[in-house]
């Protein structure tokens, strides 16, 4: 969980109608929303049975087969929940537990980024009064970051039934958040790492930290050319 240093360039950091550029840290994939939730019969559903063909021919039988399909669905629920709440990025997160009392198992988690819209309001104002007005926020604590004012926070909680997710196995789901007003001072960019190693809280906040420094409401490849 190491300090970013070396970047790939997405081609949505071109996309006129980007409104936010950031950087994540080795150990991220992204999830592609556009395809994973596609509808039968779209270019981008074809895209995404390209993409996953190999892996359910390789499944060994027709039993395991189906596992798979199920947890796909189980994987697009959770992400058309997160659609219908305003997020744009998803991405998940695969390190291995190196810190001193670690045993070196694979950590999972997920980071989303999510749009509210809000009242206008001075930035500084804006970001308080996103974790002031929300429940159970805990460890909060204001920055002034390159990209303007912002709140950090953290929750515990567990995915309410009647959404019908899949329930946290070995403890409560540790969230992590990071409240960023946009310059227009009407949406917020709320940037979220979600994980169930509430032991290892501390580095998921600096990794948190991290990606919300390297965020820009400004395009910072203006006039640059190039090509990752």
């Amino acid at each position: 969980m190491s300090a970013v240093s070396h970047f790939t360039l997405h081609d949505s950091a071109y996309a006129p109608d980007t409104a936010i550029w950031y950087a994540l840290p080795a150990g991220f994939t992204d999830l592609p929303l556009a395809v994973i939730l596609a509808a039968p019969g779209t270019a981008a559903a074809a895209q995404r049975h390209i993409a996953l063909g190999p892996l359910f021919a390789a499944a060994p039988n027709t039993t395991a087969r189906q596992g798979l399909i199920a947890q796909l669905a189980t994987a697009q629920q959770l992400l058309l929940a997160l659609r219908e709440i305003g997020t744009v990025h998803s991405s998940i997160g695969l390190h291995r537990d190196d810190t001193e009392s670690g045993d070196g198992s694979p950590l999972l988690s997920l980071f989303t980024i999510t749009w509210r819209d809000t009242a206008w309001a001075p930035r500084s104002f804006a970001a308080a009064r996103a974790v002031a007005t929300a429940d159970h926020h805990t460890r909060i604590e204001y920055a002034d970051l390159p990209c303007g004012p912002a709140t950090l926070s953290e929750t515990l909680r567990s995915p309410a039934p009647a959404l019908g997710l899949p329930s946290t196995r070995g403890g409560p789901l540790l969230q992590l958040h990071a409240h960023l007003p946009n310059p227009t001072g009407k949406r917020i960019a709320v940037l979220t790492l979600s994980t169930v190693a509430a032991a290892r809280r501390e580095e998921y906040r600096t990794l948190l930290r991290q990606i919300a420094e390297l965020v820009s409401f400004e395009n910072p490849l203006e006039g640059w050319s190039g090509r990752a």
